[in-house]
């Protein structure tokens, strides 16, 4: 997934980070009338590359989320799978892949007391320390609140198709085309032209504007979750 895009950093790139600072103050003066969706795809470029997350929240008080990660040049794509049941979190699982591909799993049980651990590296089976699981709590806690500053600020992922007139077909199956800028627009045409298929492309939505993050060969939405089935 070598293939990060920066687009156009501004507006988006100043964003998240306050909006993840101001989360608790927001989430504490949230007015219920202002309900979230169950289901929003958001993401945001980080120091390394970009992260891309589906989050998923569920009648029971239960939380599921999946983050992508795709670095800017070399380097492995990750993916983290977390869940929650009302404030406990109960499951990680992390998939690094690259030249020695990393498999993650631990899960909590209803009290927060460690119930299963295992870590695979490169088909070999480690042991994880208290450290190693007490980061990978940490990691997911903030990667909630992130999520949960983005969805307040209406941060939008989308995912599509980019078609040769300058439209996406989403994802979801809705075809328009996106606001963009035109360096953005000029780094998806040179992509295009030196691919025989339609490259996909990932592009955030907001009030403050739009930003490409991503073009690639390959098709994101064959993997991206659904909200019947996540």
């Amino acid at each position: 997934m070598n293939s990060f895009s920066r687009g156009a950093f501004s507006p988006l790139l100043s964003v998240w980070r306050p909006l993840v600072a101001m989360a608790g103050a927001l989430l504490l003066t949230a007015c219920s009338s202002n309900k979230l969706p169950p289901f929003t795809a958001s993401g945001y470029v980080a120091d390394q590359g970009v992260v891309r997350i589906w989050r998923k929240d569920n009648s029971d008080s239960s939380v599921h989320m999946l983050t992508a990660f795709s670095p800017y040049r070399n380097g492995a794509t990750a993916t983290s799978e977390y869940r929650w049941q009302g404030d406990e979190l109960v499951f990680i699982e992390l998939n690094i892949q690259g030249k020695q591909p990393e498999h993650i799993k631990v899960r909590f049980d209803d009290s927060g007391e460690l119930s299963f651990m295992q870590r695979e590296v490169n088909g070999q089976k480690q042991q994880l320390s208290k450290e190693q699981i007490a980061l990978y709590q940490y990691q997911a806690t903030r990667t909630k609140a992130t999520s949960e500053a983005l969805r307040i600020g209406k941060v939008i992922l989308r995912q599509g198709r980019w078609h040769r007139d300058g439209t996406v077909t989403t994802c979801e199956g809705e075809t328009f085309k996106p606001k963009l800028d035109n360096p953005s627009l000029s780094h998806i045409a040179r992509r295009q032209s030196h691919s025989s298929l339609e490259v996909s492309i990932a592009w955030l939505e907001a009030p403050e504007g739009s930003q490409l993050l991503l073009v690639a060969n390959q098709d994101f939405c064959s993997w991206q979750p659904k909200p019947s089935e996540f």
